[in-house]
């Protein structure tokens, strides 16, 4: 019966989550449909002015090309008109001189006629029109355009694509999309890759708190997702579809998919901090003028390390953060556990691991004095410094008077024969037991503790004179999963001290004190 219900809880979310789909594609219907009315006017209009423009034009061109011929025409026949009166008056003298009977008087006569004949205008015109009446140069054709404007169709808009999903990868924290289109389609032109994050498995909701981001110009079948270092996974799921463009539209969205985004995410737990600890959502720094309320033995030897400065210009993650200045420190509310206090400078991360495999990156300032990073229980005393009880684990760095790089845990610490990284990797397998640390950018491995957990963990941290800035909803690197696998193959990492390893001597020196030394410890 439990079956059936939950069967039936999860049918009745996904029709009502098709509903809600439904409702919408119906909305978008009516919105898009009259939008692409109003772009159809739009573009018959267009074509309507454009022929009005040429309607215009070409008309303009028969009126000139009218006044040009009548000018011309007008002018040779008024011409022509002088010249005829004036050879009508010369014919007419030419006769009468037929007339003269006197020697003398017909020869001047004669000669003058000549004279007048080879003057006159008739004999200087060109009988022949500088235009004619033919006007079919300026008359227009439409056989061609016609059958062109009758085959007006709608846009050709590509298909769907279809996504692989048997192609498409998470690993770390990159996501690779891969499609292909139902048929093949020379005319694509490119696509359009759109995601979002999502708390919710399986198809994608109407209602969902997060938008579509777009990927444009994608030019292959294939695109790679990430951002200028890396995604933040910080939701589970995401949410991918994609469309095909060619140079005239973009065609209907692929089925959606959704993928596995699932990562550890958590923040500093403010509450838990040390006075002298500025928290904010992902970054800690060392405050000299925060304790200012402990006892006075406290006092002496916070102001014996006061020359150490903050620094103002230290890391910060890659979401902008509050000014320090507005960070406020409410009072731990009921039921929270203790600050620390006294010499433990340190704070716990908000989120316990009770089971399953985690990892998480801190990137210490250029210029911190001393900081350890590893894992507690939430029970940690609020006077217990990390790696000095039975229920911590860490490794600490120390760059305070002499550089030590040690793993650290129930009071014994190891020596790390390498040099402190700039970033650290963690990486938490709470079911085998097993806390190793990395160097984050390189993935080479510094330490691995055995430990069996009896109690969920939280992560925990310890800073002095300096800052840490933390990396959270982070994918277990693939290269850490590949070392892990060859590592528990072959029985665990040698370098570890264990909950169950006495054989580890003490080895406490100079780095495994903070800045209030025990001189009865010094070697």
């Amino acid at each position: 019966l439990d079956s059936i219900i939950a069967t039936l809880a999860n049918k009745n979310e996904e029709l009502q989550n098709f509903i809600e789909t439904l409702n919408h594609t119906l909305g978008r219907v009516q919105v898009n449909s009259t939008q692409v009315v109003s772009d159809l006017e739009e573009e018959f209009d267009t074509l309507y002015s454009i022929l009005d423009e040429m309607k215009e034009s070409m008309t303009n061109t028969i009126k000139q090309d009218t006044v040009r011929k009548s000018h011309e025409l007008q002018n040779q026949l008024t011409q022509s008109t002088s010249a005829l009166e004036s050879a009508e008056e010369l014919l007419e003298f030419a006769n009468n001189a037929l007339h003269i009977t006197d020697e003398g008087d017909f020869t001047k006569a004669a000669k003058q006629i000549k004279d007048r004949v080879t003057m006159a205008p008739a004999f200087r015109l060109t009988l022949k029109p500088k235009a004619t009446d033919n006007m079919t140069h300026l008359m227009v054709d439409f056989s061609q355009e016609r059958p062109l404007l009758q085959g007006l169709k709608f846009l050709p808009v590509p298909r769907a694509p279809e996504i692989v999903l048997g192609d498409c990868l998470v690993i770390d924290n990159e996501v690779t999309v891969a499609w292909r289109m139902p048929v093949e389609d020379s005319k694509i032109d490119h696509y359009i890759l759109e995601y979002r994050k999502t708390c919710h498995e399986g198809l994608p909701r109407v209602k969902d708190e997060q938008c579509w981001e777009m990927v444009d110009d994608v030019k292959s079948t294939e695109h790679t997702l990430q951002g200028a270092d890396r995604l933040r996974f910080d939701t589970k799921f995401m949410n991918f579809r994609v469309r095909a463009c060619n140079k005239a539209a973009a065609g209907d969205y692929s089925d959606p998919v959704t993928l596995e985004t699932r990562a550890f995410n958590f923040g500093f737990d403010s509450t838990s901090s040390h006075l002298n600890l500025k928290v904010e959502d992902r970054s800690v720094e060392w405050d000299p003028q925060g304790g200012k309320g402990v006892d006075s033995k406290v006092k002496g030897k916070e102001n014996k390390g006061s020359d150490c400065q903050c620094l103002s210009d230290g890391f910060r993650s890659g979401t902008p953060s509050p000014k320090r200045t507005s960070v406020t420190r409410s009072p731990a509310p009921r039921g929270a556990r203790d600050r620390f206090t006294g010499e433990s400078y340190t704070v716990l991360g908000d989120t316990s691991m009770e089971s399953g495999q985690h990892y998480w990156e801190v990137k210490p300032q250029k210029d911190c004095k001393s900081y350890s990073v590893g894992l507690a229980y939430r029970n940690l005393g609020k006077f217990e410094q990390l790696g000095k009880t039975n229920i911590s684990w860490c490794i600490h760095v120390n760059n305070w008077l002499q550089n030590s790089f040690a793993a650290k845990h129930n009071n014994k610490a190891k020596n790390l024969d390498v040099a402190a990284p700039d970033s650290i990797g963690v990486y938490c397998d709470f079911d085998r037991g097993q806390l190793s640390f990395y160097n984050a950018e390189n993935k080479q491995l510094l330490h691995t503790f055995k430990v069996k957990f009896t109690q969920p963990v939280v992560p925990a941290f310890m800073v002095w004179c300096g800052g840490l800035t933390l990396s959270t909803g982070l994918q277990i690197p693939s290269a850490v999963r590949s070392f892990q696998k060859t590592e528990n193959g072959l029985g665990g990492s040698n370098s570890s001290i264990s909950q169950q390893d006495p054989a580890v001597a003490c080895d406490i020196c100079l780095y495994d004190k903070l800045p209030s030394v025990d001189s009865s410890l010094m070697p």
